[in-house]
């Protein structure tokens, strides 16, 4: 059975700090949207409070997350012991996107390593935390990081990535413009 707690214990922390994967949820409000469930690898999660966390987020393909946390804010990160003993623990909150002009940035990003190819900080506050058994995940042996995006991100130019997160980036599956796609289109009309 599950237990249910207010914010990130001690214990959550090292259990999500030992953790190499983690994944987000997000859903926009309209019925007959779509749910997001995203993995995030590489070490961009910061624990900054018993309920207060952030990633650094890398650019992708899509960007639902952050158009979904435009929507609603509603998210819920998801870490699964492959190794050791069995666990899941869940995060649930409200997130908001910080992006790299706005002026919560350095303050925000002096605590990351900031990868090639970043694209915003998803910024989240925590209202409940929940760990669950987990004694049916499967044992699964980290073998390390991919540097696939990296390399990709490194091969483009400033402006092969803007044009990149352009086309990609700006308005979810579900047609919600995103912080990105807000800004870009401002910058765009100005």
């Amino acid at each position: 059975m599950g237990k249910v707690y207010s914010s990130i214990l001690p214990q959550h922390e090292e259990f999500i700090r030992k953790q190499r994967i983690f994944f987000v949820g997000s859903a926009p409000l309209s019925a007959d949207g779509h749910v997001n469930i995203s993995p995030k690898g590489h070490d961009v999660l910061r624990i900054f409070s018993p309920n207060e966390v952030a990633y650094l987020d890398l650019t992708g393909s899509g960007n639902e997350t952050s158009a979904h946390l435009i929507d609603n804010g509603r998210m819920t990160f998801m870490f699964l012991a492959f190794e050791g003993p069995p666990m899941i623990l869940r995060l649930y909150g409200k997130g908001k996107v910080v992006l790299p002009d706005s002026p919560e940035w350095n303050d925000m990003a002096k605590h990351f390593d900031i990868l090639p190819g970043y694209r915003q900080i998803i910024h989240a506050e925590i209202e409940t935390v929940k760990t669950s058994c987990g004694f049916s995940v499967p044992f699964y042996s980290y073998m390390g990081e991919r540097d696939t995006l990296q390399q990709w991100a490194m091969n483009k130019s400033e402006q092969g990535l803007e044009e990149y997160r352009k086309e990609k980036n700006t308005i979810s599956m579900d047609g919600i413009v995103t912080p990105l796609g807000k800004c870009l289109s401002n910058f765009n009309n100005d």
